[in-house]
């Protein structure tokens, strides 16, 4: 049976590809950062590890544990929300951290093991990386970093054998908007200059839960990808994952951002 690690499986999208995988006859290696969530995994069945994807010294014990991959899916990751000088360059590092530097050290770490396999890379990204919106900039360069390493790592490793594929998700019905908006909570105050268009930015936290497309679906899709002989270079799947980037695409920058800032409540003067 053909081995895949997956990250970030407690919840959300990360438990749906586990999920679907697992059905396919995969032996699933599903990862999480909490011991209980770990817990919950080994009971489902999984090959449960409890793994931060930012710990260097835990990804050479995994690197040690996992002498042979056929799939990487790089799916930890997080949405951080708010203005972007409200969360200046700490809350930039947070999110960098988790959603584009671990994906290489995850890579780097496991890469042996996937050039023995002639294996496949697979990077959750978004369309957030693609159409970028007002209070998620930090969300949206990170996934727009996904998107260039995606295609900077495919060109890299072709030599070796191991395939990238990215996916890039719309609107999934996970938790991700509880999160982001917990996240968002954290940094929306009095003293902000942005204060008074805090709902705005609670709006933004919520858009990605727009009509959702159900997680099991996504993760099909993505099984689906990945099963190919040749796995598609780019794969978007869910919600708006299309309609997003055309618009990005087709629509001149004046009118996108006009809007977007009255879609968010920017419009105004303060």
């Amino acid at each position: 049976m053909p081995n895949v690690l997956i990250t970030g499986c407690s919840s959300g999208i990360g438990r749906a590809l586990a999920d679907a995988f697992k059905a396919a006859g995969y032996t699933v290696w599903a990862s999480a950062r909490r011991p209980e969530d770990v817990a919950t995994l080994a009971a489902a069945g999984f090959n449960a590890l409890e793994l931060d994807v930012n710990d260097g010294a835990a990804l050479l014990r995994l690197a040690e544990q996992l002498s042979e991959l056929d799939v990487l899916v790089n799916n930890a990751g997080y949405g951080g929300m708010g203005p972007l000088l409200d969360g200046g360059t700490e809350a930039m590092q947070r999110q960098f951290e988790t959603n584009v530097f671990a994906i290489v050290g995850v890579t780097q770490a496991l890469f042996p093991a996937l050039r023995r396999s002639k294996g496949l890379v697979v990077n959750i990204g978004s369309v957030s990386g693609v159409l970028v919106t007002p209070f998620a900039g930090a969300y949206c360069a990170s996934k727009a970093a996904v998107h260039a390493l995606s295609d900077a790592l495919r060109m890299e490793l072709a030599p070796f054998g191991v395939r990238v594929m990215e996916v890039q998700p719309g609107a999934i019905d996970t938790h991700f908007a509880k999160n982001a908006g917990a996240q968002a909570e954290l940094l929306i105050n009095e003293k902000s200059p942005w204060w008074p268009l805090r709902e705005g930015i609670r709006a933004r936290t919520q858009a990605s839960q727009d009509k959702p497309t159900p997680a099991s679906e996504f993760a099909a899709d993505v099984l689906k990808a990945v099963q190919q002989p040749k796995p598609p270079r780019l794969l978007r799947s869910g919600n708006g994952s299309r309609a997003m980037p055309l618009a990005a695409a087709l629509l001149p920058k004046g009118v996108l951002e006009k809007v977007l800032r009255k879609r968010f409540g920017l419009s105004g003067v303060l």
